[in-house]
């Protein structure tokens, strides 16, 4: 009997299912570690994934 596999999720074409990056900001703070920042995908708001868009194959005539 088959089982059923749902299909992978797509991926974001903008950040490449990388979501969200850790960027210094050059130095380190009095402790000695690096300082960092966030910074989310802008196009899948931070998911890694792309929701799935309908396309419409020509128009009716």
């Amino acid at each position: 009997m088959a089982q059923y596999t749902p299909p992978p999720p797509r991926i974001c074409p903008a950040c490449d299912g990388f979501a969200f990056v850790a960027v210094t900001l050059g130095g380190r703070d009095h402790r000695g570690h690096l300082r960092t920042v966030t910074a989310h995908c802008p196009a899948c708001q931070g998911t890694g994934t792309a929701t799935a868009r309908r396309i419409r194959e020509g128009a009716r005539a």
